[in-house]
């Protein structure tokens, strides 16, 4: 086949009366002939068919211009002219010509005109055409380089001498995994693929795009710190840099994949050493070790036991170590949250305290302030008021809030079922997997530390409220609660037996020790609305075993 379209044979070699070259002009049998350096195409005589007719017409329409150094970006005249790469007129402007040739490299197809402002136009049939410089390069090969542009693809074969393979894609960032999957076939031919695009962010999410469609292993990632692009470098006589880029591109991995073979410096850094934070009680640091950022602990216990009087207690720790707070508590007001925590401080149970503030001692009024200073007024605690909407997004958008524009190292939700308990199509097993998917990538994304409230199913038999034992089998709702979490520490009380005000705290999954089982008891004085651990006799202070798999 004839650049023309139809059946033809090739007759000689002839100069084109065009751009001046001393053979590049093949003539054909048929009469007609085409110039392979310019593009310029000769009809012949009157007996061309009519489908030739209409080739002729389009590859007419093309600009012919002239090869000349682009001087402004370093580029010089050889490597336009292997390219074919051209300056023309185009209705009165000045612009810059690229062409792209069918995928077989027999014909100029489209046109990419580049003009002064950096706007472009395509002429002729961009579909029909293969990547530009694709019909310069053998089908195979040791590797070839494929940039987002095609003054990157000049620069990148110049500064090779024009020897090594360098394609790139027609129609920007948005669309090079669209093209790249057109030419899979020819590019896998290739046993490395460099993937060499612009150092922003659609070049980076381009990147992401089409690296995926290569096996593992063969597509690389050229990147230049200095630079967004190759040909940038070359402007400011950096070359070099984009040769390093290019036999130092590293072999492309998905965000989240890493090496073992990098983290020796993070595992040596002191900077990266777990920091914890205490826990109020001696027994359970001993078995968790403290709270730590990045994890997720899950409070849960039966009605009524006293889960928010245990977070209250931790959120008030927390304060005082110096640590700064973030409280989303659902089930009661931030004035009542506020009371709660300054009773802790001291000692005193403020909330059930009804007399005004106008009848208050001096005494207890500088005592209450002082408390103030030191929990909710510190500088430290930041508060939801929940009023309106408890929807996960809603909460996640706080949650970020909280961590990052107040500077939150801690979080505590109370609680969970709250969250997925009005939604309209009542699958609460469904939204909470979802929930904690969200909280979990959350805590993760943002750093903080998250201790959460969870409620327990009913067991059969004796109650919770009875003191019957917590098992993460229990956890309501879904499983994802046990499998997302940490850290899950189950309390346990019997609320009419006869120690009615002792709490017994039982670590039901421990990911960071694997240590579980009864880790201490609490004792709450309704005198000063505090809990506080006693050392009554644990007899049950075995391990427990095969419930923290997850």
């Amino acid at each position: 086949m004839s650049p023309g379209g139809e059946a033809s044979e090739f007759v000689a070699k002839e100069p084109c009366p065009v751009c001046g070259s001393r053979d590049n002009l093949a003539r054909y049998s048929d009469g007609h002939g085409y110039c392979f350096g310019c593009g310029h195409y000769d009809p012949g005589d009157d007996s061309v068919p009519s489908q030739s007719r209409l080739q002729s017409k389009r590859m007419s329409d093309l600009l012919q211009g002239e090869v000349r150094a682009l001087n402004k970006r370093g580029i010089n005249e050889a490597t336009c002219r292997k390219f074919g790469y051209r300056v023309a007129t185009f209705n009165g402007q000045t612009v810059q010509v690229a062409d792209y040739w069918d995928p077989e490299g027999k014909a100029v197809v489209a046109q990419k005109v580049r003009f002064a402002n950096k706007d472009f136009r395509v002429l002729g049939d961009i579909k029909q055409a293969g990547l530009f410089g694709q019909h310069l390069w053998r089908d195979r090969g040791k590797m070839i380089v494929v940039t987002e542009g095609e003054i990157d693809a000049l620069t990148v074969s110049q500064l090779q001498d024009n020897k090594w393979p360098v394609v790139s894609i027609p129609n920007g960032a948005q669309g090079a995994k669209k093209t790249l999957s057109k030419h899979l076939d020819w590019l896998l031919g290739f046993d490395t693929i460099v993937l060499f695009f612009d150092n922003d962010e659609p070049g980076r999410k381009a990147v992401e795009e089409c690296a995926s469609l290569f096996p593992p292993g063969r597509c690389k990632v050229a990147r230049m710190a200095s630079f967004k692009d190759p040909n940038e470098a070359l402007q400011a006589n950096k070359g070099g840099e984009v040769i390093d880029a290019i036999w130092g591109a590293k072999a492309y991995r998905p965000d989240g994949i890493v090496s073992g073979s990098d983290l020796w410096d993070s595992l040596i850094n002191d900077d990266e050493l777990v920091e914890t934070v205490p826990y109020p009680w001696d027994g359970l640091n001993e078995i968790t070790r403290g709270l730590r950022k990045r994890e997720l602990v899950t409070v849960t216990a039966g009605s009524g036991i006293g889960k928010s009087a245990i977070v209250r207690e931790i959120g008030h720790h927390l304060i005082r170590d110096g640590e700064t707070l973030g409280m989303l508590m659902l089930e009661e007001s931030t004035k009542r949250t506020a009371k709660g925590l300054m009773g802790i401080a001291l000692n005193k149970p403020i909330h059930l305290d009804l007399t005004p503030w106008s009848e208050l001692s001096d005494e207890e009024r500088e005592a209450r302030r002082a408390a103030y200073e030191a929990t909710v007024g510190s500088g430290r605690l930041f508060l939801y008021d929940h009023f309106g909407s408890t929807e996960i997004e809603n909460l996640l958008n706080r949650v970020r809030y909280l961590v990052k524009g107040c500077g939150c190292g801690w979080i505590i939700l109370d609680h969970l079922s709250i969250v997925v308990s009005g939604l309209d199509d009542g699958d609460e097993r469904k939204a909470i997997d979802v929930a904690m998917t969200k909280l979990r990538t959350l805590i993760q994304e943002t750093g903080c530390g998250m201790i959460m409230v969870s409620h327990l199913k009913r067991p059969e038999g004796r109650g919770h409220e009875e003191g019957a034992k917590t098992s993460l089998a229990q956890l309501r709702g879904s499983h994802a609660i046990a499998q997302l979490s940490d850290i899950v520490l189950g309390a346990e009380r019997d609320q009419q037996g006869e120690n009615p005000n002792i709490t017994l705290i039982r670590v039901l999954k421990n990911r960071f020790t694997g240590q579980t089982g009864p880790a201490c008891y609490l004792k709450y004085d309704p005198e000063t609305g505090r809990l506080s651990e006693t050392h009554p006799a644990l007899d049950e202070r075995e391990q427990d075993d095969g419930e923290d798999e997850f």
